[in-house]
């Protein structure tokens, strides 16, 4: 698709279709995709969990999300994104390199996963990215490190209803050109 035309039409959405599943091979495909994002010193902190179906996709759902978001990403499969903390914005001593520090690994992990949802909608995938969650209750149920932080649940599937593009703010709001 066109890149143009790409952002244009690109939504989130909060209404999955349940009997279309995303598989592995489409959620390989989007990691790969993710890779080819900009990172600090190419350090590449991110770090995906993929919940495709079945009990886990249930327990995740409704042990690790709030009640609306629980609802929002029905029928949709998962990918809790992370990263490494002390990695991106650290120099080899592991001291930060600015003030900003381990907010580089957030800001790395937001440029992989808009990669991500890029691709999703390239690939005729819906995406919905939750950062209303609970964070540990991730970590134990998905054995993620300490040594990570947990960003966001993206939900990935065939959407279910109407797309809405909603307003945007004035450039002149946003924009200051010297």
């Amino acid at each position: 698709m066109e890149f143009d035309k790409l952002i244009q039409e690109r939504r989130s959405v909060r209404s999955y279709d349940a009997q279309k599943k995303v598989t592995e091979e489409q959620i390989t495909e989007l990691i790969k995709a993710m890779q080819l994002a900009p990172t600090w010193k190419n350090f590449q902190p991110g770090r995906y969990y993929a919940v495709l179906d079945g009990e886990k996709l249930e327990q995740v759902r409704t042990g690790c999300l709030p009640e609306f978001n629980q609802k929002n990403c029905e029928g949709a499969a998962l990918i809790v994104t992370t990263f490494q903390l002390n990695r991106s914005g650290f120099n080899k001593e592991g001291i930060a390199d600015n003030e900003v520090g381990n907010f580089w690994g957030a800001y790395d992990l937001g440029l992989q996963n808009a990669y991500l949802v890029l691709k999703a909608a390239d690939m005729g995938l819906y995406t919905l990215s939750m950062g209303i969650r609970d964070g540990e209750a991730l970590k134990k149920e998905l054995e993620i490190p300490e040594n990570e932080e947990v960003m966001s649940v993206i939900a990935v599937g065939y959407g279910n209803g109407q797309k809405v593009l909603h307003p945007r703010k004035e450039l002149e709001k946003i924009l200051k050109v010297f």
